[in-house]
């Protein structure tokens, strides 16, 4: 298999011919791929395809691995003094008078931190991005560390990574892991890829697998158990990096890189809600902080530092929130761009819509937008849903936060009443759902949509009996949603604050009134909240905290969390206080 429109070359170097492929115009930033165990050059296709636009990428098979041929004898043939002569080759070959920007996946990683950290290469790597492979240098002092000072925390710690390290003691087995491969395993691996790591099929892994791996199996025997015990004290990185951590892999503790900062200065940090092969399962993330990380680079700035303790997760992807023009959809909007995320900001109100982008770019959104739309207008929606996803992309993250409130008895409130707040509150929110949700789940890639839904859900009300309809079916839509869209890596998120100070209160409705009456209730009801002062805030980060943990029901607020508590534990309680008539 031949990568798509690549222009392919013969490398000799050390006893072996090297397959080298190229994409993109020469004349461009080189970026440079490596790939892992037991892959081959082509589990960086989809990211390849996606930078090749604006680089000249390069990709080529590791020594004994899809078009490279093996050295012989195999034993001693993969070190990484001979792999870094090969890269050494690659960059002589392809980009001899310009440094490259490195990028390496699990064992492509692996050898790219040997690359990065020693004096030979120093000078020829403008960047480096490590997705799932640590520096084994790195990996032996974080090992002799907590041997040395055995704490229990540490203790668990190498614990955990010795329990997700268990395929190197196999690869270490004379003769078994060659037999596997060449045999069941090797045969069964594409679907074990597809089942457990939720790899696209297709035409990856190669027809080399079999060979790949048991060639690969020596990376492990040359390196791991010498360089584990005997580790480097100077593996210092020379270049910028960019650490990409899948928060679900399977191989790796998080933890391996909680004193990389040592080791590696100019450090970017980036997580993902993802497994092992990202390359594979989500491309359009790893390509664009690449090429983020690659301009920061090329642009003689540092990499823009987002802050709060969700940069990591959210810098660079794409987040639309409607209601964003005040109240908690606006906060959350700020609370996401101060995370480095990319906003587009909805409301109905053109102008609210406008600030909120002009304020979400001031705190730290590298792009933020502008769009009006009325949540409950089906047309308008679609014409949104087009338009974003034409424009800027396809969403990494939704927020249906856009709503109304709605008091009054039962039968004070006409079909008219019920039809507005069951349009937007819970219209708006499946409206978002279908449009925004599907093209997540074409994609393929994962993503999460947030749905704000209400104290009110579980909490009955004689005073709320539509604006509480509406909002239990948008928990019970969440619930929904969430089991159906969990294997795609698609998350789902119910938020219910409570009572929270916003202005949703100056503009509710009360029916069965006239029009003093309503203006005297939303005064009166907006200096009760007022009074209670929780601020959108604290919402906004609750959000940020469901999407990154993956919640499914979110109580915000204490009253909230309290009521959430009574609907499981003492429902009856809860009955009785909504048969309390509130005083307005």
């Amino acid at each position: 298999m031949t990568l798509k429109g690549a222009r392919e070359r013969r490398i000799a170097t050390g006893g072996v011919e090297l397959c080298v492929a190229e994409l993109g115009d020469p004349e461009q930033p080189t970026v440079v791929l490596v790939h892992g165990y037991p892959d081959s050059k082509e589990v960086w296709s989809e990211v390849a395809g996606r930078l090749a636009g604006r680089f000249h990428v390069v990709l080529y098979d590791v020594r004994g691995h899809g078009r490279s041929t093996a050295p012989q004898p195999l034993r001693g043939g993969f070190t990484l003094a001979k792999l870094t002569d090969d890269f050494l080759a690659v960059l002589d070959a392809v980009s001899p008078d310009r440094p490259v920007h490195l990028v390496g996946h699990d064992w492509g990683s692996v050898q790219s931190w040997e690359f990065v950290t020693v004096g030979r290469t120093e000078g020829r790597i403008a960047s480096f991005t490590s997705i799932s492979g640590p520096s084994l240098d790195h990996f032996g002092h974080w090992i002799n560390a907590r041997v040395k000072r055995p704490t229990p925390r540490r203790v668990g710690q190498l614990l955990g990574q010795g329990a997700k390290s268990w395929y190197v003691y196999m690869l270490h087995t004379p003769v078994l892991p060659e037999l596997a491969w060449r045999g069941p395993l090797g045969k069964r691996w594409p679907r074990i890829l597809e089942r457990v790591e939720q790899v696209p099929g297709g035409d990856y892994p190669t027809a080399s697998l079999s060979s790949d791996a048991a060639h690969g199996a020596w990376l492990y025997r040359d390196n791991v158990r010498a360089r584990l015990t005997r580790p480097r004290p100077d593996a210092y990185a020379h270049a910028p990096v960019q650490l990409i951590t899948p928060q679900g892999d399977a191989f790796l503790s998080e933890r391996l890189y909680d004193d990389l900062e040592r080791w590696a200065p100019q450090l970017t940090r980036r997580t993902l809600p993802a497994k092992h092969w990202v390359p594979r399962t989500r491309p359009d993330h790893v390509a664009s902080w690449i090429e983020e990380f690659i301009m920061s680079v090329d642009g003689g700035r540092s990499e823009p530092k987002a802050t709060g303790r969700h940069a990591a997760r959210f810098g660079g992807q794409l987040v639309l929130v409607t209601g964003a023009g005040s109240g908690i959809g606006r906060a959350t909007a700020f609370a996401f761009a101060e995370a480095g995320a990319r906003v587009v900001a909805v409301d109905r109100d053109a102008e609210s819509a406008a600030r909120t982008a002009e304020l979400s770019r001031l705190v730290g959104a590298p792009e933020a937008w502008a769009e009006t739309a009325d949540v409950s207008d089906e047309q308008a929606m679609e014409k949104l849903a087009e338009k974003v996803h034409r424009e800027y992309g396809v969403l990494d993250v939704l927020v249906n936060n856009a709503g109304i409130g709605l008091s009054g008895s039962f039968f004070a409130t006409t079909t008219d009443d019920w039809r507005k707040v069951l349009d937007v509150n819970l219209w708006g929110v499946i409206h978002g759902c279908r449009l925004f949700g599907a093209r997540m789940s074409e994609r393929g890639q994962g993503g999460h949509i947030v749905n704000i839904a209400s104290a009110a859900a579980f909490q009955p009300s004689r005073a709320l009996p539509a604006y509480s309809t509406s909002k239990a079916a948008v928990l019970m839509l969440s619930e929904c949603l969430r089991a159906e869209l969990t294997g795609q890596g698609i998350g789902v998120s119910a938020i219910c604050p409570g009572i929270v100070n916003t202005n949703i209160t100056s503009t509710a409705r009360f029916a069965g009134v006239d029009e003093t009456e309503e203006r005297r209730r939303q005064k009166k009801s907006a200096r009760l909240y007022g009074k209670r002062n929780y601020p959108p805030e604290k919402v906004a980060e609750a959000i940020l905290d469901a999407v990154t943990g993956d919640k499914a029901v979110v109580p915000v607020t204490p009253e909230a969390r309290g009521a959430h508590l009574m609907s499981r534990f003492l429902p009856g309680a809860l009955r009785r206080i909504a048969r309390v008539e509130p005083r307005l």
